[in-house]
């Protein structure tokens, strides 16, 4: 078991590392814009500053991936338990300093977010059968996938996606809609981007929407005050 355990980390790691000769080798095109740690910083809080006049103040703890998302590991999460009931989750890694990203939807370039009526629970609370770590964890992989997708992939408000699933387990169906609560849109210095919210449904639910349009089924959640949480624990709208 311990020899298995080690071929598999050798590999995620051997992975990684190509992926990351790939992406240093194309970031070093003509015209690829470079970024110092300057740069970096103050995107961050730009960004930082954005997220939070729409999700409410960010927690002070980051979920940070073992292996980072730009060397072919997971999204970091970032949480915002000051918002609306429950914790949103959100990326931070997609938008670039330069304003460049995943593929530009017709909004623009985006970050991701999804909810839980589930509170954040204090940090010494690391039980993995907590409901809260449950579906973070979930919702990690689904943006992680996503993320990834996204640079290959034009994703528009008010498309269906399937992302696959843990091992043994089905795929996640996804109903992908703007967040802007009030209209508020997700500006970063005054340039406007895209909160891209990945609402997980059930099978059903997405296969409605995608014959009878994401709108009705969006409203129908809204209806039942289900939207914008990615909770399963309730009965199928359709």
């Amino acid at each position: 078991m311990k020899t298995l355990t080690i071929i598999a980390i050798l590999l995620a790691i051997a992975a990684a590392l190509i992926y990351f000769l790939r992406q240093r080798a194309a970031s070093n095109s003509p015209g690829e814009p470079e970024f110092s740690d300057e740069e970096y910083e103050r995107h961050y809080e730009a960004k930082q500053a954005a997220l939070e006049r729409i999700l409410g103040r960010m927690h002070g703890f980051v979920g940070h991936a073992i292996i980072p998302f730009h060397l072919g590991g997971a999204v970091d999460m970032y949480y915002f338990p000051n918002g609306i009931p429950g914790t949103g989750l959100a990326t931070m890694e997609l938008i670039q300093p330069d304003g460049s990203g995943p593929k530009p939807n017709r909004v623009g370039t985006y970050e991701l977010v999804a909810f839980t009526k589930h509170d954040k629970p204090p940090a010494e609370d690391e039980s993995p059968d907590h409901p809260f770590h449950k579906i973070e964890r979930r919702i990690c992989g689904i943006f992680t996938a996503t993320g990834f997708y996204s640079y290959d992939a034009v994703l528009n408000p008010g498309e269906t996606c399937e992302v696959p699933g843990g091992e043994g387990e089905p795929n996640r169906c996804l109903i992908l809609d703007e967040y802007a609560p009030d209209g508020h849109s997700f500006d970063i210095d005054g340039n406007e981007h895209c909160l891209l919210l990945l609402l997980e449904v059930f099978r059903s639910e997405m296969e409605y929407a995608m014959e009878h349009g994401s709108a009705v089924v969006l409203e129908k959640l809204k209806d039942e005050g289900h939207y914008p949480y990615s909770d399963l624990d309730r009965e199928p709208v359709y």
